[in-house]
């Protein structure tokens, strides 16, 4: 804002510590320690700084989130996106593997009608 930058600020929010908490689901049997986190509002923080703060609506879709960000042309925007706490970032390289052992995003499950 110091600088009136026009740059759109995303953040990806699943109300933990994102990366932590995965490597604690995949890794250590899902015992999660020191992960969530309760706060604090970033709409309502990047307001407190001038920039243009959005909770990131969950009833909208990602897209509408990001024209409204686009719609303050001529200074910055934060929005909030609020996403699954379940929600995971594939592909990862688990610690000192190699790329090839890196973890893709699991297929979906298709269920079929039985006869």
């Amino acid at each position: 804002m110091q600088e009136n930058l026009d740059i759109n600020i995303a953040i990806i929010n699943n109300g933990y510590l994102g990366m932590v908490r995965q490597w604690q689901e995949f890794f250590y049997d899902k015992r999660y320690a020191a992960t969530p986190i309760t706060g604090p509002n970033f709409a309502k923080l990047a307001d407190a700084f001038g920039i243009a703060g959005d909770d990131g609506d969950q009833s909208a879709p990602t897209c509408e989130g990001a024209r409204r960000g686009r719609a303050t042309a001529g200074r910055a925007a934060l929005i909030d996106f609020q996403v699954e706490q379940e929600d995971s970032v594939y592909p990862m390289v688990p610690a000192g593997a190699d790329l090839h052992k890196m973890i893709r995003r699991p297929s979906p499950i298709v269920e079929t009608a039985a006869d």
